[in-house]
């Protein structure tokens, strides 16, 4: 993966839910969360980021994670401009940041 880069984030999100990227997850202060699980910071593993600048609006800004859980589980999380710092465990930020 990481080979080809998406002209936006809907192709992103499209090609990854082909690849079997299918749970859709999302942030919630010390865990990446879905319907069916959560999991904390070693709980998984990035595979892939697509990051997207808007044109002329920094808010337009967004990041598509492409992410594996240990347990095999498959996922998709978006991230808007600069995910909410309040809201989020340093640990989840800076393994989010850190690729």
């Amino acid at each position: 993966m990481g080979q080809l880069h998406y002209d936006t984030v809907s192709e992103a999100v499209a090609a990854l839910q082909k690849q079997g990227f299918t749970t859709d997850f999302r942030l919630e202060q010390d865990r990446l969360v879905c319907p069916v699980a959560s999991f904390g910071a070693d709980e998984f593993t990035i595979v892939d980021i697509y990051r997207y600048e808007g044109d002329t609006d920094p808010a337009d800004e967004a990041s598509v994670y492409a992410i594996k859980s240990r347990s095999g589980l498959k996922g998709i999380l978006v991230t808007g401009y600069g995910a909410s710092a309040d809201a989020v465990s340093t640990a989840l930020l800076e393994k989010l940041h850190s690729r």
